[in-house]
């Protein structure tokens, strides 16, 4: 009986050495190497490098709130918006007092940001955060609605900001999986290579 006990512990405690070396070990340093050589930009955070300097990742938000620039989605991550290391969501319901509250606040800004759309409906991704609270993109009709005050603030005709929108618009996923978005980081940096 012993030696049957003997022979499971030492089958097991082989069976967890194996699987650690394998799974702990050789399966994460294989796909690290495999990334680095077939997505190095996307192994490395997707980053945006201008002029030599890292400004950002396409993959995490930045909080804009300068007249001439796109402004993100809010973000409820904490001590302060797009904190990329404390990912989060609010986790408040959509009958919680403080959510209905937030989200009315979130409105009356954009419209009083936005006089030009004031009458106009505020698209739901200017009003709610992200569940991550780091969301890079907003929708084509959030970008829609800011136009009009990126327009005044930077002295352009609207229809060349509407043309940046249009170009920084990315399509859905193999053609039909999601929505499409407006990576707004990459669409300010555009903007700001206007001369």
């Amino acid at each position: 009986m012993f030696k049957e006990i003997a022979v499971q512990v030492k089958n097991s405690i082989l069976f967890v050495a194996v699987f650690t070396v394998l799974c702990g070990l050789l399966y994460p340093v294989g796909m690290t190497l495999v990334g680095q050589l077939v997505f190095p930009k996307q192994a490395a955070g997707s980053m945006i490098v201008v002029g030599g300097k890292t400004v950002g990742s396409e993959l995490i938000g930045q909080p804009f709130d300068d007249p001439k620039y796109f402004w993100s989605r809010p973000s409820a991550t904490s001590p302060f918006a797009y904190n990329a290391s404390n990912s989060s969501g609010s986790n408040l319901g959509p009958t919680n007092p403080a959510f209905i509250s937030g989200i009315k606040a979130n409105v009356d800004a954009a419209r009083k940001a936005n006089p030009d759309m004031a009458a106009a409906p505020v698209p739901m991704d200017l009003v709610t955060a992200s569940a991550s609270g780091l969301d890079p993109h907003i929708s084509p009709a959030a970008a829609e609605y800011q136009a009009a005050r990126v327009a005044k603030a930077r002295h352009l005709d609207p229809a060349k900001v509407e043309a940046f929108i249009a170009q920084n618009t990315q399509g859905r996923w193999l053609g039909f999986i999601g929505d499409p978005g407006v990576n707004v980081v990459k669409l300010n940096l555009a903007l700001d290579e206007l001369k």
